[in-house]
């Protein structure tokens, strides 16, 4: 194991055992008792008040009889004063001059009794009386370095090492939490809009027979008990529908949804979804309902219905403008999509030079064509309304003309954030669309619906009201609302490709101690500059330029000039 260690974890699990070694437990179980944190200190500061706090150390500047250093907690940050005096006013300094100075590291986490005071230069400063360890780090923190110059090196910003270790992410990135602070609060300002207006939150099975509600490919599973294939939920849909069934006015779900698709910025294979419905409403009811929710959630998360994104500032504010999905195509793709036929539509698409194949029927082909051609115009919300028939099975036909259903969905730079429905509740309708999803899936459409849903038809049968449903991307939303263009950014742990393990480089092990420091401090923190480096190995000259020699010579390093300095790399 210690092989596969750096030398300042090598050099933690020392002072573990040392702590031990003075009766010290480094993980201790019992209750800490906090009655403050760091934010309550700076609100209702009170010189001299005795409090109780814990925390994470971020910073130390040690000296001799007294330090300061910086305790994160979960609302912030907060400055410590560690005199040897105050905490050993005995004879025994074992616990400043051993402990403190010397077997504490940053990353720790500490338990602090004391008393506030004000430094000479203003700062609300905790005086520590006496401090406990709640909780050995093993491991550095990737954290920051500010230079002579106020410029900052090694900050912990590479994405892919950022959402494989979302913990340490959370910890040096203090913007990262606050995304997912508005995130918290976007689900409780939903849920209370929703609550207020007497709508109940349900909950529907993840696990399915048949997976239905959506046009997607489902993860599958297999249930051992009942040697039954089951699907990961694709959409909550017909199960809600059920419930208005069963009497419900209206009912709605914060639901994980799984679909076995393709990865990139927008989409994660696993995503929060938000589904309602609402019995004896229309789909122009609900836009309503959807622009005056998406005002409210806006002001709660942010304090204003305005969010930037990218280079847009969007504005959430009632009323949405509205399109009909013909209009929009006859805008900007100059071409009428009433009552063409499937080789009309594929003919005019490849004329777009839009890539579209034989398995696709007139539903998948409008929809190629409006992807194409509009979305990217409708940055402010925008309703695209009136979507045609062959575009959605579960929608009711639309009651002025029987090419097109009662459906919307929200536009917000570009892409979709919200999709409603009149939903269809004519049984013998709803069996024939369902019927057509197999022939499309027969003819090789991988996302059409190969599979009726008996049970959801039979519940039809028994009469569902007229009824609106709603669904929201939350993800997506949140990416709105915080300025995220990457969807994993406000995911606290998206899905990645399996890690790859670091094989040792042969060249590693034949590294002397001084050359293994060097090389080891390098991997932990990155590219450096090279007197930084030289200071944190503390070497003699000889040492160091052997050292360095011999990791450039080895192909193991590299230093490269800048405008400021030397940096040096591992390769």
């Amino acid at each position: 194991m210690s092989q596969f260690l750096s030398e300042q974890e090598l050099i933690r699990r020392e002072k573990l055992q040392g702590l031990r070694d003075l009766g010290i437990n480094p993980y201790p179980a019992d209750l800490y008792p906090l009655n403050s944190n760091s934010s309550d200190i700076k609100q209702n500061y009170e010189e001299g008040k005795k409090v109780i706090i814990a925390g994470r150390l971020m910073s130390a500047r040690i000296q001799g009889k007294a330090s300061f250093a910086e305790i994160q907690d979960s609302e912030g940050r907060i400055q410590v004063y560690f005199n040897r005096d105050e905490i050993c006013p005995d004879e025994d300094k074992t616990m400043y001059n051993e402990v403190f100075k010397k077997l504490i590291d940053l990353g720790d986490f500490l338990g602090i009794e004391g008393e506030l005071f004000t430094t000479q230069v203003g700062e609300k400063t905790v005086l520590v009386k006496k401090f406990v360890l709640l909780s050995k780090a093993l491991k550095p923190l990737p954290l920051p370095k500010t230079d002579k110059d106020g410029k900052v090196h090694d900050q912990f910003n590479d994405p892919e090492m950022r959402y494989r270790q979302r913990y340490a992410d959370l910890v040096v990135n203090p913007h990262v939490k606050e995304v997912f602070i508005k995130r918290s609060k976007l689900f409780t300002a939903m849920r209370n809009f929703f609550m207020d207006k007497g709508y109940m939150e349900v909950e529907t099975p993840i696990l399915q027979a048949i997976p239905g509600g959506a046009a997607a490919r489902p993860f599958i599973s297999h249930h051992n008990a009942l040697d039954i294939p089951l699907y990961l939920r694709i959409a909550n849909e017909l199960y809600l529908k059920r419930l208005i069934v069963g009497g419900f006015d209206g009912v709605f779900e914060f639901s994980k949804n799984f679909r076995n698709e393709g990865m990139d910025r927008t989409h994660n294979p696993e995503f929060t979804a938000m589904e309602i419905y609402v019995a004896y409403k229309d789909y122009n009811w609900m836009m309503e309902f959807t622009e005056n929710l998406l005002e409210h959630c806006a002001k709660e998360v942010n304090g204003t219905t305005k969010a930037k994104f990218n280079e847009y500032e969007v504005d959430f504010k009632a009323p949405y403008a509205r399109v009909s999905m013909t209009d929009a195509i006859k805008q900007y793709a100059n071409y009428d999509i009433s009552g063409k036929t499937e080789e009309e539509l594929r003919e005019a698409a490849l004329g777009m030079g839009i890539e579209v194949d034989k398995t696709m029927g007139k539903g998948k082909l409008i929809d190629e064509i409006f992807g194409a051609k509009c979305e990217g115009n409708f940055i402010q919300p925008t309703f695209i309304t009136d979507y045609p028939k062959e575009m959605s099975p579960l929608c009711k036909e639309h009651r002025h003309n029987p090419e097109l259903t009662e459906r919307f969905e929200l536009m917000v730079c570009g892409k979709e954030i919200a999709n409603a429905y009149s939903e269809l509740n004519d049984p013998i309708d709803q069996r024939e669309r369902f019927e057509e999803q197999i022939r499309l899936a027969e003819k090789g459409d991988d996302e059409a619906t190969g599979l009726i849903d008996q049970d959801f038809l039979r519940a039809l049968e028994y009469g569902m009201p007229p009824t609106s449903g709603l669904g929201i991307g939350m993800d997506r939303l949140i990416m709105f609302l915080t300025n995220n263009p990457a969807i994993q950014e406000v995911l606290f742990f998206p899905q990645m490709r399996p890690e790859k393990i670091k094989k040792l480089n042969p060249s590693v092990e034949s590294l002397n101690e001084e050359e293994k420091l060097v090389y080891q401090l390098l991997e932990t923190q990155g590219a450096m500059p090279l007197n930084d480096l030289k200071e944190q190995v503390a070497l003699s000259n000889k040492k160091w330029d052997l050292a360095v020699k011999t990791l450039t010579k080895l192909n193991l390093a590299k230093v490269t000039k800048t405008d400021e300095s030397l940096l040096i790399e591992i390769i």
